[in-house]
């Protein structure tokens, strides 16, 4: 095999050629998202989907709480649950941040799972957290260079795009995040039942979902249900869903054209008062402000991201 960083830098121009120098673009592989940026995106709210980053050149750091993940031509990063945090980006035009974003198919993890049997089991550790970062090997960063090279061929994306995708979740699953992997369709844990919360929260977030509502629908005790939410997510459920509200109703007034009023209500607040204050505390600027900046020509990362809620950057 060729040197690691020749290797990386040879798939970053890829990328690059791939993505047309796009932010984010979809790929001719379901499932795959382009990452490229020849800029330094400072630290911002994002929200990450189920999936695998995997950067080939440049870096981001992700904050969660009081834990930082570094990912990079040596670090992949995997969110196995629906996760706001802050990301930072380094890219710059001698040195771009270029790299690719894997939805998980739960389908078609389920369907490895089988085909491993009971092998799996012997890289089973079980996670409490929704984010995990692992080394970039060999066998990911061959399979990955072969996924690139079938997105310029459109019959090959489609029918081998997707058997290079099993191969690279295969890897992961026989790596120390195995497990991590394995709890995304594990129905018999704490995460599995905090991750059926999420699903609820991501599907009915305009409703008036208490605490206690979720608990309960989990067969958890308040308590119990607050502790083993902040393990999977690191924050509370009633901070999480705020911020699931928040994410969503700037992708309403960015996409859709709504006024900050209007989304407010569609995101389940009350007061459109209330809901400017805690957008310009979460996002550092006022409803309107993004919204003027936005059609300014300034299109941030993070508003690429939000567009489809599956691409990351």
């Amino acid at each position: 095999m060729e040197n690691v960083d020749s290797l990386c830098a040879r798939m970053a121009a890829r990328v690059a050629q791939l993505s047309g120098d796009k932010i984010l673009s979809k790929s001719a592989v379901p499932q795959v998202t382009l990452m490229y940026t020849t800029q330094y995106h400072a630290r911002q709210p994002v929200l990450y989907n189920p999936g695998v980053v995997i950067l080939f050149q440049g870096s981001k750091v992700g904050y969660l709480g009081k834990k930082t993940f570094s990912y990079d031509p040596h670090n992949y990063l995997m969110l196995t649950v629906p996760l706001p945090f802050e990301c930072e980006t380094f890219g710059s035009p001698e040195q771009p941040m270029a790299g690719i974003q894997i939805s998980i198919d739960n389908l078609m993890l389920q369907d490895l799972l089988m085909d491993m049997g009971d092998e799996a089991m012997a890289h089973q550790r079980e996670s409490s957290t929704g984010i995990n970062s692992g080394i970039l090997d060999d066998d990911i960063l061959c399979a990955t260079e072969r996924l690139l090279d079938v997105m310029d061929k459109p019959l090959h994306a489609r029918v081998l795009g997707p058997k290079i995708i099993r191969e690279i979740l295969f890897f992961i699953l026989t790596s120390e995040n195995g497990g991590a992997l394995q709890a995304l369709v594990n129905r018999h844990t704490h995460f599995s039942q905090i991750t059926k919360s999420l699903r609820r929260i991501e599907a009915q977030y305009a409703d008036n979902l208490s605490v206690e509502i979720l608990a309960s629908e989990v067969n958890m005790s308040v308590s119990a249900f607050h502790h083993n939410f902040k393990a999977v997510t690191s924050t509370s459920p009633l901070q999480y869903l705020k911020t699931y509200r928040l994410h969503k109703a700037r992708m309403m007034m960015i996409y859709d054209g709504l006024k900050a009023s209007s989304a407010a209500l569609q995101v389940g607040y009350e007061s459109a008062s209330q809901f400017s204050r805690e957008f310009k505390r979460y996002f550092g600027v006022t409803p309107s402000d993004e919204i003027a900046r936005l059609r300014e020509g300034h299109f941030g990362a993070v508003a690429v991201a939000d567009a489809s809620f599956k691409a990351v950057f």
